[in-house]
């Protein structure tokens, strides 16, 4: 095999590894009725990812994630109940703002719309931080929210590759379809994992 078709096989292996995540992250998702089975699958699909990212590729995905989805289903689940209390408070926040048209309070809009994108970030470190922290819940909170403000260049950098990803997958609907969720969890783990790799080295 030649150098060139060397390189296409592992770009279609990686295509293959990418779009088989994603198809068993839905169907984990529906196993748990949604409610209940997306953030077990989610967290599974970062538990992958990160080993993928350690050097394991050769994990056996299926069962893998299984494991992950069963260990953490309770944990997982309560901090996505914490975090679906703030994001409908949110969103009844600027219902709240919509509705009124009152010229004080849309003042208000701007700096919820702010802490909507801090929240948003926070969830993008917390998941990876879920996978690579063997902690509480609480403890896992409190350490993506310090790391998300102590590390702004990786936060804005991840700002940039999801708001590129967005972009592109509106354009071409399909890829969010096959790709969408597995390459969101890269991007957030891989630019995580680096910063939990600096914070590691400074301990």
């Amino acid at each position: 095999m030649n150098k060139m078709s060397s390189v296409l096989y592992n770009i279609l292996e990686w295509i293959t590894r990418f779009a088989y995540l994603q198809l068993i992250w839905v169907l984990f998702t529906l196993v748990g009725g949604f409610l209940f089975g997306i953030f077990p699958a989610t967290m599974a699909m970062y538990a992958i990812i990160r080993t993928w990212l350690r050097g394991d590729t050769e994990i056996a995905i299926l069962q893998s994630f299984w494991k992950f989805y069963k260990n953490d289903f309770l944990k997982s689940n309560l901090l996505g109940a914490i975090l679906l209390v703030i994001g409908a408070i949110i969103g009844l926040d600027l219902y709240y703002i919509q509705q009124t048209g009152d010229t004080l309070l849309s003042w208000t809009s701007a700096p919820l719309f702010a802490f909507m994108i801090l929240f948003l970030l926070f969830v993008f470190y917390l998941f990876p931080a879920f996978v690579h922290y063997d902690l509480s819940n609480f403890s896992i909170m409190k350490n993506a929210f310090f790391i998300m403000l102590i590390h702004p260049l990786h936060s804005l950098l991840m700002l940039l590759c999801l708001g590129s990803l967005a972009v592109i997958m509106y354009i071409i609907p399909a890829l969010a379809f096959i790709f969408g969720a597995s390459t969101v969890s890269f991007i957030t783990m891989w630019l995580s994992l680096h910063v939990f790799n600096q914070i590691s080295k400074k301990g």
